[in-house]
């Protein structure tokens, strides 16, 4: 049976491969390979477990683990079967054309999560936003990025839009977040005491931290409005940044509304030169002549 199988054969080049040499050229690679993957994982688990180690840095060493033993396998695959190494250089020149197509993204990919784990500019933790994207980052893969949002959605985002793209990291350097909210009241309240009831309200909201002190500012005389930005600091933006918003706005309503400030509200005033009854008498004069 063996000598049947290896009968069946191709010469490419130099390289003779049969039918039985492909077949346990197989059964060794996905033995090792399955093997390479398997070390990979305890060495990951073991590389996960050095607190000293930035996690970037942690994640970046079990990829060049698992990367360097799958090749090792592979090599070794080879070397069993009875495949000269060195005769396989007949075949770079169509391995590099198939890099510089069809793997071509593939590649860009790879290569941008290398840089983004050399350069820890993200980082499993990290709180970002993309584009319309906004969630923390989840996990650095070798070809893409999983980042989850506020409604539970994990995006897998390619490693080069993180390189090619303008991202936002709120975490890079720290966790804190600054937080800017306008609001609005009536030109009858003083704005001295709007200013003291808002900077006492955001101190009062259990996610505002003093990083940095609550500020607030008159910033315009609105048309309808005295306007005001209130501006203080949180340490948890994977939290989310709109609730903590939702949380301040409700607060200023209940004390505005205890301090008897009137929030306002567009309103028009229409001013007819000519009263309406009068307009309508005039009109069915003139029917009635004609």
């Amino acid at each position: 049976m063996a000598q049947q199988l290896n009968a069946v054969a191709v010469n490419l080049g130099t390289i003779r491969l049969s039918l039985l040499s492909v077949l346990k050229g197989l059964v060794v690679t996905a033995a090792l390979i399955w093997g390479a993957i398997f070390l990979g994982n305890i060495a990951s688990n073991r590389v996960e477990r050095f607190d000293a180690v930035s996690p970037a840095f942690r994640v970046l060493i079990s990829k060049l683990i698992k990367i360097g033993l799958i090749l090792l396998a592979g090599a070794l695959a080879l070397s069993a079967t009875g495949i000269d190494l060195t005769a396989l250089t007949v075949f770079s020149g169509a391995i590099g054309v198939g890099l510089g197509f069809g793997l071509q993204k593939v590649v860009s990919n790879f290569i941008s999560g290398i840089i983004i784990l050399l350069d820890k500019s993200i980082k499993p933790g990290d709180t970002i936003s993309l584009g319309d994207t906004f969630g923390w980052v989840r996990d650095l893969r070798a070809r893409f990025v999983s980042v989850i949002t506020r409604d539970g959605k994990e995006y897998l985002i390619p490693n080069e839009d993180f390189i090619t793209e303008q991202v936002v990291n709120w975490s890079f350097s720290n966790q804190y977040v600054r937080v800017d909210v306008d609001f609005g009241v009536a030109y009858s309240a003083d704005p001295h005491d709007v200013v003291r009831i808002a900077i006492e309200t955001a101190k009062a909201t259990p996610r505002v931290t003093d990083y940095r002190a609550p500020v607030c500012w008159l910033t315009a005389f609105g048309a309808s409005s005295l306007d005001f930005k209130l501006r203080f600091w949180i340490a948890d933006p994977s939290n989310g940044i709109t609730n903590v918003k939702g949380q301040i706005l409700m607060s200023l309503w209940d004390a505005f509304k205890e301090a008897r400030i009137d929030i306002p509200f567009p309103h028009r005033e229409i001013i007819m030169k000519t009263p309406v009854e009068v307009a309508l008498r005039q009109e069915a004069a003139g029917q009635g002549g004609s």
